[in-house]
């Protein structure tokens, strides 16, 4: 009986083909882990602070696919809201996830998933094209981190877009570029190997 979800184009699905069950449960807290290191990971700018947490969800998308990719952001969530200190600067629980960021973090399933989308469909094989999907996947991380942070704070979308969205961009970039980086890097590594 095969228990893998669906033929995988990512490049992790086919550098770790067959991805069995239990290889994917490993991947996806694998992803979750990495992805609660990363929010430690923080530079202080005023109400939201900039995290490593959106390049891993990125790349986690494009490495592990649309599907794992989402699972392994649930899982994450689930861990910091159950309160293990798994949000930015170790903090855990509901009530942070409810909070301010909460926008952020509950758009991480669905960037994760476009992101892998598209990785499944080529686009992680180019430099152009894995920006572009995980341009589209941050895009849908500040978006909702803006609409949620102004529903919360009670204030303007246009008065919080400087601190919830535009001092985001360059920093973001910069995230988009390196991982943009590695994914056609990564392949071009595999293809070389024997047997590839």
């Amino acid at each position: 009986m095969n228990t893998a979800f669906a033929k995988s184009e990512t490049l992790l699905g086919v550098a770790l083909a067959p991805l069995d069950a239990v290889r994917q449960v490993g991947l996806v807290i694998g992803f979750s882990l990495l992805t609660a290191l990363a929010a430690q990971v923080v530079i202080p700018l005023g109400p939201i602070p900039i995290t490593g947490q959106t390049f891993v969800v990125l790349l986690t998308g494009a490495l592990l696919g649309s599907r794992m990719g989402a699972m392994a952001m649930i899982v994450y969530l689930i861990e910091g809201a159950s309160g293990l200190p798994f949000f930015s600067e170790a903090r855990g629980g509901l009530l942070h996830l409810m909070g301010p960021t909460g926008g952020y973090l509950i758009a991480f399933p669905a960037a994760a998933y476009i992101t892998g989308a598209f990785a499944e469909h080529g686009w992680d094989r180019r430099f152009l094209t894995a920006a572009a999907a995980m341009a589209i996947g941050s895009a849908m991380i500040m978006l909702s981190g803006w609409a949620w942070f102004s529903v919360v704070m009670r204030t303007s979308p246009m008065l919080t877009l400087y601190a919830t969205v535009i001092k985001f961009i360059p920093g973001d970039l910069i995230k988009i570029s390196l991982a943009a980086a590695v994914l056609p890097s990564g392949w071009k590594l595999l293809r070389r190997q024997p047997g590839q």
